[in-house]
């Protein structure tokens, strides 16, 4: 897990962890994550980018639409995470606190 401000653009979050990503077939994110030099970073790692262009890019990048369709699953556990009141308003102020809540909330619904 890792914890960046809330107004932070999704790509510069997965810049930090990249230099960590596992070894993974595909990446499957939204359009937030749409940068040319995140895709490029992804394909040096040998992972296959499934990343809908922007609506804005002149040029529209192609995605795998079916392997795109389960990216519901990823949207199921962050929804699954939210129903714990603590991690959905977030009453931690510590960012030690609420991620430590989120490791709790993630270990309780893997478990049931």
């Amino acid at each position: 897990m890792f914890l960046s401000a809330g107004q932070t653009s999704d790509y510069i979050g997965a810049r930090a962890l990249l230099s960590s990503t596992p070894q993974a077939g595909a990446l499957l994110a939204d359009r937030g994550y749409d940068a040319d030099w995140f895709r490029n970073a992804l394909i040096e790692l040998g992972i296959s980018p499934c990343i809908p262009s922007k609506r804005s890019r002149t040029v529209h990048i192609l995605h795998d639409a079916a392997l795109y369709r389960l990216r519901h699953k990823i949207e199921n556990m962050f929804a699954r995470l939210k129903d714990w009141r603590r991690v959905a308003t977030r009453y931690d102020r510590c960012p030690i606190l609420f991620l430590s809540a989120c490791a709790l909330a993630a270990i309780v619904i893997y478990w049931l």
